[in-house]
């Protein structure tokens, strides 16, 4: 991105490990000063030391749990308030992986709230001063689950499906405002996620596992090359268009007015 004020700063959440961390050294190497969001202080204390002193940018730790209204609403004022910001990297997230009905309404909501709900809020937050600025990055990072459901996958499939969706509805709502959505949809990645969900990263084929460097790395590349939606491990990109194409057909034919035949109706 181009910006007219010499300083720039963007923030990551869920950046203490993962994708995230990994988000944080590749725009710190562009250039950009940070601000740090995540549950673990030791981790995230580490990890900016670490960026400021290899890149020569400021690093500020936020300590938050963004499943807790006081920490959410805390980083909104943030996201809101720093006239400087230019991107924003929503990738905070959970998966807890079984089936619907031996998952607590807790652990749902959980789901809910942190890919969902604190995604929402802070996105909100920023567009204000972006499109005052008519300039400013959002990233939101979802799931190659986005379109796919498994048995254990119901809660998380549908929150993720919610941020490709909110994200394709931003993406039209912001054209030639000057302010840009990037959806990201990595399949499975190498995080420590996966020990948190109840499916153990060692119990996945590691022919299918991408790694955070790699899955950061091919989503700037996309982001680069001026794409709004990539797909880190997707080597047709005509399957996206295919999907895009077959999409659009079959909301035109809801547009009938009338039940279809196949039902009979009299």
């Amino acid at each position: 991105m181009t910006n007219p004020s010499p300083k720039k700063v963007a923030l990551v959440t869920g950046a203490s490990s993962g994708i995230g961390a990994v988000y944080a050294d590749r725009l710190a190497a562009r250039g950009y000063d940070l601000f740090l969001v995540a549950r673990r202080a030791d981790r995230l204390e580490a990890l900016c030391t670490q960026i400021a002193k290899a890149h020569g940018v400021k690093a500020e730790p936020i300590v938050a749990d963004l499943t807790q209204e006081q920490d959410v609403a805390r980083i909104e004022t943030i996201v809101a308030t720093q006239g400087d910001l230019q991107i924003l990297v929503n990738n905070a997230g959970v998966a807890r992986l079984a089936p619907a009905a031996q998952t607590s309404a807790n652990e749902a909501l959980a789901q809910i709230n942190l890919n969902i709900t604190a995604l929402t809020r802070l996105t909100q937050a920023a567009l204000p001063a972006f499109l005052t600025r008519k300039q400013g990055l959002i990233i939101n990072i979802a799931s190659a689950l986005a379109v796919h459901s498994l048995p254990i996958s119901a809660i998380y499939s549908g929150t993720k499906a919610f941020v490709l969706q909110y994200s394709r509805g931003l993406q039209q709502e912001l054209a030639d405002t000057g302010v840009k959505v990037q959806l990201v949809l990595p399949a499975s990645t190498s995080t420590e996620l996966w020990d948190l969900s109840g499916v153990p990263l060692a119990a996945l084929n590691k022919d299918t596992l991408m790694t955070t460097e790699h899955m950061v790395a091919a989503a700037l590349a996309g982001l680069d090359q001026g794409e709004t939606i990539t797909w880190p491990s997707v080597a047709d990109a005509s399957l996206w268009e295919k999907y895009e194409a077959t999409r659009s057909a079959l909301f035109a034919g809801t547009q009938a007015g009338k039940p279809a035949p196949r039902y009979q109706i009299a």
